[in-house]
């Protein structure tokens, strides 16, 4: 069979505006160069088509590319790679493919449900879980060591994944009047974020700071979360 042609694909992402998971799939397609169309999804209200394109988790993000729907953003992000082989972002090497993914699974699996707990408690159980966060987040601290990014001198998939660290869980901070990563405790973390908000690919793809925490607000107030 002839292989499509770049211009007849057909991809489409179905994500919400506000969601670092969502965020990271626009990341990687702009890294790409791939065309795509954005259908925002009200993840309080979910719609047939995500329902019916996502039977399984009933979440987004969902990259549909020629008709064919692929669900979780991390399993995404390899099909990106996989299918647009330009400006990769996994490493070659196999042992660092695997590290690679080792990292990204630590951040979604552990360092996201430990910060989620930062959100979700107050008092005792808060300080608990903040300095669960801090240990798992000095890991990332010394992979940053004499690095500008998590691959290197370029975005890669950790970087891509870790961005819910930079402008998700360091955002909330004022919000919820704690600081879970401080500059003197993580400073390769923060010159990090650094170079990732002078990327021009991040910088397309982050969601504005006044209109995000104003988003991040409501939910807070909606799902009556406090400030320690």
């Amino acid at each position: 069979m002839a292989e499509r042609s770049e211009d007849s694909e057909e991809v489409k992402l179905l994500g919400m505006w506000a969601s670092p998971f969502s965020r990271r799939i626009e990341i990687a397609l702009t890294l790409k160069g791939v065309p795509y169309e954005f259908s925002e999804q009200d993840i309080t209200n979910k719609s047939d088509l995500l329902l019916r394109l996502n039977p399984v988790y009933k979440m987004i993000p969902v990259l549909v590319h020629n008709g064919k729907p692929i669900s979780e953003s991390l399993v995404i992000l390899e099909y990106i790679d996989d299918t647009w082989r330009n400006n990769p972002i996994l490493p070659q090497d196999p042992s660092e493919r695997a590290m690679a993914r080792f990292w990204a699974k630590l951040i979604d699996q552990q360092i996201c449900v430990a910060a989620m707990k930062v959100a979700g408690t107050i008092g005792e159980e808060r300080d608990a879980a903040v300095e669960e966060t801090r240990n798992l987040l000095m890991f990332l601290e010394k992979e940053l060591v004499g690095k500008d990014f998590f691959g290197g001198q370029s975005l890669g998939l950790v970087d891509i994944v870790a961005t819910l660290v930079a402008f998700w869980l360091i955002r909330t901070e004022d919000l919820l009047g704690v600081k879970v990563v401080p500059v003197e405790k993580f400073p390769e973390i923060h010159r990090w974020v650094k170079n990732l908000s002078g990327n021009d690919v991040i910088k397309k793809c982050i969601p504005p700071e006044d209109e995000h925490l104003e988003y991040i607000r409501a939910r807070m107030d909606k799902l009556n979360i406090k400030s320690a």
